[in-house]
């Protein structure tokens, strides 16, 4: 028979919810093998089980998947007979759940078709959930959102947050500009009538007050509050008022030098943002950034670092992208968004192209001193159209590899991936590997516990109890090529 194995229980409400998991499987296993046979939808067999939870490898396992479920994960018995529609032979493989990208931008109301073609992409990647922070597509990725949920559509799960709150006048397409409370009320009411997954704020024009008053009020309806961090605010008595993530760890640098004189300082008007951003840089200290990330760390509060983007900007001088294997699913008219920032950067110094080198690598110091200090970390790329060799899919696998080469271990990034993601969401059903849960499921051919880089040497995906075989997702990737090439052509851009 099989042994229904039972990982380490963190929380009373953990224990009930894998608990009656557990008896579920009992159930269903010991139905199905009330005459020492078993059949399935799809099994594999004889592979190492990732558990991201624990970070342990655990050699000659089983998974069996009924319908859209894992209905078995354990150790494979000899002496039962057990029949699936689809048997994969597991030896010499790995297998982890499906991979979360937690920041990424569906955007651009002229690339619609455009951001469709990439849904098969990120699958072939092994991401079958995806994050959107919001952007000017808000109402189409919600549409995608539901058409993924009911089946009508192939592609990652979507969680997004639609469009975003910002203030007047804001350099943001599509955002919902607020200037009063009355206003934030009714866009609040507008979000959640479109039931979005979480609230996203953004900095550039939105005041203190009414920035810290829309996080406060997102909270007490029941939302996920995720932000950049204005100058007016100090971090703290933003997660005070309940705040659930920072996007982007280049806002944590203000956590090293005097951040609430500094910000005492912006609001009574002896700093300007530009004077403030200057003292941060200049007065950092990690000992003091350590002091604080401890207490943060004794809060519910994540960080999306998104390291990637800064990284590609910050050496784009001499890095060669026009043979970047991703090109070949990016319309022309998606890439050549990406010019604005290289125009911006065409008149850089050479102090100024270091400073971004230097800031880039004291902003991927951090990362382990938060893990330490017990911060939850989201693993997210900000892939967006806007943000320049930031590819979508692709871009999340680098992103742990700069986790990897910042000292992060393969394991504790594998559930940064996974795990943190789902927890983070309130998705009980997906993010590691039970049974009772959703069928989200990588095999890989290398070990991610020994690199992470193993993440990218895909065998085959599960999505939902789908199969998709390597030959299957290289078809995938092909036929987006040539979507891509066709929309190209039609345009002639």
């Amino acid at each position: 028979m099989f042994k229904v194995s039972h990982p380490l229980w963190r929380t009373p409400v953990s224990l009930l919810f894998r608990l009656i998991l557990s008896i579920n499987a009992l159930l269903l296993a010991t139905v199905a093998m009330g005459t020492q046979a078993a059949a399935f939808d799809l099994l594999i067999e004889n592979a190492t089980v990732i558990d991201v939870r624990t970070g342990k490898a655990i050699p000659n396992s089983m998974v069996a998947v009924e319908g859209s479920k894992i209905t078995y994960v354990g150790p494979n018995d000899p002496d039962t007979v057990v029949k699936a529609g689809t048997v994969i032979d597991g030896t010499g493989k790995y297998i982890i759940p499906g991979i979360w990208d937690m920041h990424v931008h569906l955007e651009g109301t002229d690339l619609i078709e455009d951001n469709e073609l990439l849904f098969p992409v990120f699958l072939a990647h092994g991401i079958t959930t995806v994050r959107d922070a919001a952007s000017d597509l808000g109402e189409q990725v919600l549409i995608w959102r539901d058409e993924i949920n009911e089946g009508k559509r192939q592609g990652p799960t979507i969680y997004t947050a639609g469009r975003k709150l910002e203030g007047i006048d804001s350099l943001w397409k599509g955002d919902l500009e607020i200037g009063t409370e009355k206003e934030l009320a009714s866009m609040l009411d507008y979000l959640e009538a479109k039931k979005v997954d979480f609230v996203k704020i953004t900095e550039n024009t939105l005041k203190g007050p009414l920035f810290l008053k829309s996080i406060q009020e997102a909270k007490a309806r029941g939302f996920k509050v995720s932000t950049h961090i204005p100058q007016g605010l100090t971090i703290p008595e933003m997660v005070d008022s309940g705040l659930s993530s920072i996007e982007h760890a280049s806002y944590m640098l203000r956590l090293g030098a005097d951040h609430a004189g500094i910000v005492a300082k912006v609001k009574s008007g002896q700093l300007t943002s530009a004077e403030a951003n200057a003292l941060y840089r200049e007065t950092f200290s990690q000992e003091v950034a350590n002091k604080a990330y401890a207490k943060l760390g004794q809060t519910d509060l994540a960080v999306t670092p998104t390291l990637i983007g800064g990284g590609k900007l910050a050496y784009l001088a001499e890095t060669d992208h026009s043979d970047d294997a991703l090109l070949q699913y990016l319309t022309k008219r998606f890439t050549s968004k990406y010019q604005w920032r290289i125009d911006r950067m065409k008149n850089d110094t050479a102090a100024d192209k270091q400073a971004r080198k230097d800031r880039y690598a004291l902003i991927k110091a951090q990362l382990v001193p938060m893990h330490e200090a017990g911060i939850t970390l989201l693993a997210g790329s900000d892939s967006a159209a806007i943000n320049t060799y930031v590819y979508p899919a692709q871009g999340l696998h680098e992103e742990l590899e700069i986790f990897e080469d910042a000292g992060l271990i393969p394991a504790d990034i594998l559930r940064m991936a996974t795990l943190n993601g789902a927890d983070f969401m309130g998705d009980t059903m997906r993010g590691e590997l039970l049974a009772g849960k959703q069928a989200d499921i990588v095999i890989l051919n290398s070990n991610p516990l020994e690199t992470i880089r193993a993440t990218q040497d895909i065998e085959a995906v599960i999505k939902g109890g789908q199969y998709f075989s390597r030959a299957r997702l290289d078809t995938m990737l092909h036929d987006a090529a040539s979507r891509k090439q066709a929309l190209d052509a039609a345009r002639q851009e």
